[in-house]
């Protein structure tokens, strides 16, 4: 039997661009979808229920108190009838292969697996395609992998809903990190590969959330990945980076520095010093001036590692 996947959709005051998500989740290839469109307490008028009452039956429709996109998904998840979750922005767009590939991948790969692609940003103003293609992370570095990047995109991403019941579900009490802050907690028990492939358009226009919240977002993102700082192992940071866990722990925070993540930066520092804690007073002084170093000339750090020897 070919199981469902549910691909639910939240939308607030989305209108202008609704239709077209619709139309995209249901012209996926893969045989069996559910569409879950969740109404956040939309304030336009109708407009946007009308769009999606106007499917009928070919879509699940669902309205409910504004929650911001959290409380959205997590509404939409409770709804589930299916056993893998897709989330699609009411303003992107799926490929029409999405679920056919990601499906096929992981009756490759084993249900205790999310998988992930590459995307596409559509600049709404000019009509610009950008596509934006990740790397292969091995899923033992993947924690490590978002808490220096944030390229991972949410609506690219295939999850079993098995891995949600065990690791619980979105923050709702986080505005614009809410994906993140569950990609890492289930990639703490769960494996997360990415399949190359350009799977969604991500629509970039003026009236988009994160536009809107970005000084919501620089704060959310520091604070979130204090948090990751702390949780990351030193083991896992050392693999990651392919060096020893203090000069890992300052490579991290010279990244994060440069990302305008201070008080990350000050978490990363921290756990380089209590990696390097059994070391010489000689060698932790070291670290500390490497530290120092990374925030204004790291650009030339490996130039002054060859110089120094």
């Amino acid at each position: 039997m070919t199981p469902l996947v549910s691909i639910v959709i939240p939308v607030y005051n989305g209108a202008d661009f609704l239709r077209e998500a619709i139309d995209s989740a249901l012209a996926q290839t893969w045989p069996n979808v559910e569409v879950l469109v969740v109404n956040d307490g939309s304030t336009d008028g109708g407009a946007t229920e009308a769009i999606a009452k106007s499917y009928g039956g070919r879509i699940r429709y669902f309205s409910k108190p504004n929650g911001h996109v959290a409380s959205a998904l997590n509404f939409g998840i409770r709804q589930m009838a299916g056993p893998y979750f897709s989330w699609l922005s009411h303003d992107d767009l799926y490929k029409p292969g999405k679920i056919a590939a990601q499906m096929e991948a992981l009756g490759r790969l084993g249900g205790d697996t999310v998988v992930y692609g590459d995307f596409e940003i559509l600049e709404q103003a000019s009509g610009a395609l950008t596509p934006v293609r990740l790397p292969d992370v091995p899923s033992a570095h993947f924690r490590h992998y978002i808490t220096l990047n944030s390229a991972i995109h949410g609506c690219t991403l295939l999850v079993p809903k098995r891995c949600l019941d065990a690791c619980g579900q979105f923050d709702e009490s986080l505005r614009t990190t809410q994906d993140y802050d569950l990609w890492f907690r289930i990639a703490g028990r769960f494996r997360f590969v990415h399949l190359p492939g350009i799977v969604v358009t991500s629509r970039h226009h003026a009236a988009q959330g994160t536009n809107a919240l970005r000084d919501v977002a620089a704060i959310e993102c520091d604070r979130l990945r204090v948090g990751f700082v702390r949780a990351l192992t030193d083991g896992e940071v050392a693999a990651a980076a392919g060096t020893s866990a203090p000069r890992a722990y300052l490579g991290m925070a010279a990244r994060l520095q440069g990302l305008g993540f201070s008080e990350a930066r000050s978490a990363a520092l921290e756990r380089a010093r209590a990696a390097a804690g059994h070391r010489s007073r000689l060698a932790r002084f070291a670290l500390e001036a490497e530290a120092a170093l990374a925030f204004w000339a790291r650009p030339h750090l490996a130039r002054l590692r060859r110089w120094i020897g």
